[in-house]
């Protein structure tokens, strides 16, 4: 079975970081897609970025130049580096992985939440200003 464990997150004001970690277990890292989603309240849960086995890593709009996506493959830990923060951050954010996911024309995985089934619990992070 599949288990993912978020840690990192917390209160930082704006413009400030955090690095969000993903403890993964049970599945072989060669078949998965992992990735970050957030859901801030009132709202529908969003993709933040994906990485397939090898490290080829896909970032919303939203987040790109200022968020990094990355794993140790060694560790089976997910990384979510967040620079330059903004208020619009705000939200909990959730690992996930996925061994069918779809495919971008580049070969990125997908940042749909829909398309993936194995969920961690979540961990906030608020950012003020």
């Amino acid at each position: 079975e599949v288990q993912l464990v978020e840690s990192g997150g917390g209160s930082v004001q704006a413009g400030g970081s955090l690095r969000l970690s993903c403890v993964a277990s049970g599945y072989e890292d060669s078949d998965y897609c992992m990735g970050w989603f957030r859901q801030a309240p009132g709202k529908e849960r969003e993709g933040v970025a994906a990485i397939d086995s090898t490290g080829v890593a896909r970032y919303a709009d939203s987040v790109k130049g200022r968020f990094t996506i990355s794993k140790d493959n060694a560790q089976r830990i997910l990384y979510l580096q967040m620079n330059s923060l903004k208020d619009e951050d705000t939200a909990t954010y959730y690992c996930a992985a996925e061994g069918d996911t779809s495919y971008d024309e580049y070969g990125r995985c997908s940042v749909i939440p829909a398309e993936y089934n194995f969920w961690g619990q979540g961990t906030q992070v608020t950012v003020s200003t």
